[in-house]
C-alpha cells in the first residue's frame, strides 16, 4: 500500500482517503472481537509500519471493504460502536490532541471538527458543527449499504467517546440521528449512546447536552491548546496552499452533483468570486468549468465502478446525470466501453 503526507500532490482516489490511524482503530476493535487481524492486515496489504505511520493514508473504498471484512470475521454488525469505544484523542492525530487541551468540551469537539481535513479527505463533504444548537454533523454518505453503515457508527461513536474522555462523564448526549434505516439494533445503539437514537433521519448528528458542552475539559491546558492549534492551522494552510483554483472547484463539485449539474454561478458564489473571475482564473490554469465538471465525473465514475457495488442507476444520480442513459453515453466516451462491462472486467481481471 502506498503512503503519502497530508500535503503531497499525488494522484488520489477520487472518493477520498483517510489516515491509517482510523484503520488502526478498526483493527484494534476487530482484535477485541476475536478476529484474526494478522490475516486481515495481510489481505488488505497493511503492514505494521504503515499502520503506525501518521502520514500514511488509505482510500475510503478500501477502508470500507476492510470494515466489511472485519464485520464478517467478527459477526458483529455494530463493530463501529466498538471502534468508538476504543478510540482515543490521539487517534485523531494532532487535531485530537489540540481538541482535548481546549478549555471546555464544546471547544474541544469544535477543534476536532475544524481540523478534520488533516486526517480525512472525503468527496462527499466535511463534518460540521453548530455551536448554537450544540449539534455535530457527519456528512451524508448515501447510498447506504453493508459496506458503509459502520463508517457512520464509528464516527459518531468516536465523537461521543471523545466527549466522555475530556469530561469524565458518560451521559454526554441529548440525542443521536442516523440517516440510514434501522437494521434491528436500536436497543444496542441507545444503550451505547445512552440517549434516544433516531434512524432514517435527515442527517447523521449528535446533539450534546448543554451542561456537557459548557463543562471544563479534564485535559485543559490553554498554552498547549494554542500551540497545537497553531500547528493544525499551519498544516491546513499547507494542504490548501497546494490547491489550484481547479482543485477547489473539483472539491466543491462532488457533494453538489446528486441528481443535477452544479452551475458556474453556484461554484463561484461558494468560492466568493464572480463567475467571470472564476472563468478567468481557470483559463489561466489551462482549463475551464465544463472541462472540470467532465473530468471530476470521469474520475468519480471510474472509482465508483471499480471500488463499490453501487448500482449504475445510483452512480448516474450521484454524478448528476439526468438519467442512466446519459451516464452510459458519457462512460463510453471516457473509457470506450460500458460501465457494466468495465465493472465486470475489474471483478474478473
Amino acid at each position: 500500500m502506498s503512503t503519502q503526507s497530508t500535503g503531497a500532490r499525488q494522484i488520489r482516489n477520487s472518493l477520498g482517503d483517510i489516515s491509517v490511524l482510523y484503520a488502526s482503530v478498526l483493527m484494534r476493535a476487530a482484535a477485541a472481537e476475536g478476529a484474526d487481524t494478522t490475516e486481515l492486515a495481510s489481505r488488505f496489504q497493511l503492514d505494521r509500519q504503515t499502520l503506525t505511520s501518521p502520514a500514511a493514508r488509505i482510500s475510503i473504498p478500501r477502508f470500507m471493504r476492510l470494515g466489511h471484512a472485519a464485520i464478517s470475521e467478527t459477526g458483529n454488525p455494530a463493530l463501529g460502536l466498538r471502534m468508538g469505544a476504543l478510540s482515543r484523542p490521539v487517534d485523531a492525530g494532532i487535531a485530537g490532541l489540540a481538541g482535548e487541551t481546549a478549555c471546555t468540551a464544546g471547544a474541544a469537539i469544535s477543534t476536532l471538527v475544524r481540523y478534520a481535513l488533516l486526517t480525512s479527505r472525503n468527496s462527499r463533504g466535511n463534518p460540521t458543527i453548530k455551536p448554537e444548537t450544540r449539534q455535530v454533523q457527519f456528512y451524508s454518505i448515501r447510498p447506504y449499504n453493508g459496506f458503509n453503515y459502520f463508517v457512520v457508527d464509528s464516527v459518531l461513536a468516536a465523537w461521543t467517546e471523545f466527549l466522555r474522555t475530556v469530561t469524565g462523564h458518560y451521559h454526554v448526549l441529548e440525542k443521536v440521528t442516523i440517516e440510514y434505516p434501522a437494521i434491528g439494533l436500536d436497543e444496542v445503539f441507545e444503550s451505547w449512546f445512552r440517549c434516544p437514537v433516531h434512524f432514517g433521519a435527515p442527517a447523521n448528528s449528535l446533539t450534546v447536552r448543554r451542561d456537557i458542552w459548557e463543562s471544563p475539559s479534564l485535559q485543559a491546558q490553554p498554552a498547549m491548546h494554542e500551540k497545537l492549534s497553531e500547528l493544525c492551522e499551519r498544516e491546513m494552510q499547507q494542504i490548501r496552499r497546494g490547491w489550484t483554483t481547479g482543485d477547489r472547484v473539483k472539491n466543491l463539485l462532488t457533494p453538489l452533483f446528486r441528481g443535477e449539474t452544479p452551475s458556474l454561478d453556484t461554484i463561484a458564489m461558494k468560492l466568493g468570486v464572480t463567475p467571470w473571475t472564476l472563468q478567468r482564473q481557470l483559463a489561466a490554469e489551462g482549463t475551464g468549468f465544463r472541462e472540470l465538471v467532465d473530468e471530476t465525473r470521469k474520475h468519480l465514475a471510474r472509482d465508483y465502478i471499480r471500488e463499490t457495488n453501487i448500482s449504475l442507476a445510483e452512480i448516474a444520480w450521484l454524478l448528476g446525470f439526468a438519467n442512466p442513459a446519459a451516464f452510459h453515453k458519457a462512460y463510453r466516451r471516457w473509457f470506450s466501453l460500458s460501465p457494466g462491462e468495465h465493472r465486470k472486467r475489474t471483478r474478473n481481471p
